[in-house]
């Protein structure tokens, strides 16, 4: 049996309290703005359209513009007499200009398609300041990676001294990987910049809408065409938490990085005291707290990137309250501690020091520059590579068991190693022993693509820095389509009201 819908008795206090007024704090929170610009381009698409006459369009854009103006957003509170913030706005212009007239605006849209609409309008902002933050860091990186270019550091597997390179080398994979980000970001950004306005519930409207008008009005690219795909789709939510996501683990795997390099024990990075917390007890300490901060919020992001993508499994493909206010309101939470952490790190890699000193120590006391020696042995000599690997380990063996360091090692113990190895004398002299073990030329000759030598890092800077360039400007392209978009349903409603 079906009842007829008898509203008197809505709401139960109980669902009131924890879903109605939750959502409508919500929506006037952070979709109000959203939500009124709706409104009044499809007012002014409705006119274009000849759905509306210019004196009934005229009307209701006054009228949406008083309600907005007079509207005190703080101190609007949750009655219960209205179901949502749409509800309430609609009840507002019904008061303006009586249920006939104010009832026209809501020609051929429903709420399904409108609250997509309005949930992409804000990631979009969201998405354009994020991707703003990430450039400026990438530029960062790029000036410390031209400044640092030729500053050595100790490069690490398996938690061990393994090779040297150059700090400015180091930031480049970074480099690298933030870009592949900003493309991930951008392509999944693609998926929200398609409008779901003109779906109406579902399947669209027998009316005349020009869907690519209401696009154009609100900043969108083009409209998301199929109508059903406009409210079921979340994939625009899914694919850009996503890519975010892979964002922050990577600069969370960077930010760990600096944790270790920054450690007493290791001290081959120097954090400035405006980045140290002292100790209440211990004087003598040097907390570089920022970097545990730092990867607190890389971690925290990506737990609200998991949040929507998880809460997204196994919903059915159709509108639903699953995808709408209360997760998209989550996921923002993302942006923010998300835009934080991009800019303290951007401050903090621009500030932090390179201790050269200890990372020479280090590199001779790990003979980190054996690989290096072993292949000049094979070059200078030609002998098998393999061969002279066995030379250089015995080498590295007796500079670890002795406390020596490779790039004092005794010349007359070299040509006995190697002599006793291949049956004949080197041809290398001391002088030309201590130059093939040496940090600088282990990266010198290291100049083939993507290597830390000058040219060919050079050669990298110069591309990481003609896509830095390419990205920035495509996104504030998309600034300024989604400024431009404000100022032009502005103007469409100056045109129609006068």
């Amino acid at each position: 049996m079906t009842d007829i819908i008898d509203n008197s008795k809505f709401p139960n206090e109980t669902y009131k309290d924890t879903v109605l007024e939750p959502l409508f704090n919500a929506s006037k929170r952070t979709f109000a703005d959203y939500h009124f610009r709706v409104n009044l381009a499809h007012a002014v698409m409705l006119k274009e359209q000849k759905i509306l006459s210019e004196e009934q369009a005229s009307a209701i854009l006054t009228s949406l513009i008083k309600i907005e103006e007079g509207l005190d957003i703080d101190a609007l509170e949750y009655t219960g007499e209205v179901e949502d913030y749409f509800f309430y706005v609609e009840g507002e212009l019904i008061k303006e200009l009586g249920a006939d007239l104010a009832g026209r605006l809501h020609t051929g849209r429903s709420r399904n398609d409108i609250d997509h609409t309005i949930f992409k309008m804000r990631l979009m902002d969201l998405g354009a300041v994020l991707l703003t933050e990430l450039n400026q860091l990438i530029s960062t990186l790029l000036a410390v990676g031209e400044r640092e270019k030729t500053t050595i550091i100790l490069a690490y597997t398996h938690g061990q001294p393994a090779q040297p390179t150059t700090w400015g080398h180091y930031l480049g994979s970074f480099i690298e990987m933030l870009q592949r980000d900003v493309d991930r970001i951008s392509t999944a950004m693609k998926t929200v910049e398609m409008c779901s306005m003109g779906a109406a519930a579902i399947t669209t409207t027998g009316f005349n809408l020009n869907r690519n008008r209401m696009a154009d009005l609100l900043g969108f690219a083009c409209p998301l065409e199929n109508s059903y795909g406009c409210i079921s789709s979340i994939d625009y939510v899914t694919g850009l938490y996503s890519a975010m996501k892979v964002m922050f683990l990577n600069m969370g795997r960077f930010i760990q990085d600096l944790a270790q390099r920054s450690s007493f024990e290791t001290g081959h990075l120097y954090v400035p005291n405006e980045f140290v917390q002292i100790s209440s007890i211990m004087p003598q300490k040097r907390n570089p707290v920022p970097i545990e901060h730092m990867r607190l919020m890389a971690s925290l992001s990506a737990g609200h990137c998991d949040t929507i993508v998880n809460t997204m499994h196994n919903t059915p493909m159709t509108d639903m309250n699953d995808s709408e206010t209360e997760v998209q309101e989550a996921g923002h939470k993302a942006f923010e501690s998300g835009t934080r952490l991009i800019k303290l790190l951007n401050d903090f890699i621009g500030a932090v020091q390179i201790d050269e000193k200890r990372i020479e120590k280090h590199i001779d006391e790990s003979c980190a520059t054996i690989t290096e020696v072993a292949d000049s042995i094979a070059r200078i000599e030609g002998i098998p590579f393999r061969e002279a690997h066995e030379i250089a380990a015995k080498m590295a063996k007796i500079v670890v068991s002795e406390g020596g360091s490779l790039g004092s090692f005794d010349h007359d113990n070299f040509k006995k190693i190697y002599k006793d190895s291949v049956g004949e004398d080197t041809k290398i002299s001391a002088d030309r022993l201590k130059e093939i073990a040496s940090p600088a030329h282990f990266i010198a000759v290291r100049k083939i693509t993507g290597g830390p030598a000058i040219p060919a890092f050079e050669a990298s800077l110069k591309k990481y820095t003609a896509v830095a360039i390419m990205q920035s400007n495509e996104n504030v392209s998309f600034f300024e389509r989604l400024i431009g978009a404000r100022e032009n349903l502005a103007e469409a409603v100056k045109e129609i009201t006068g």
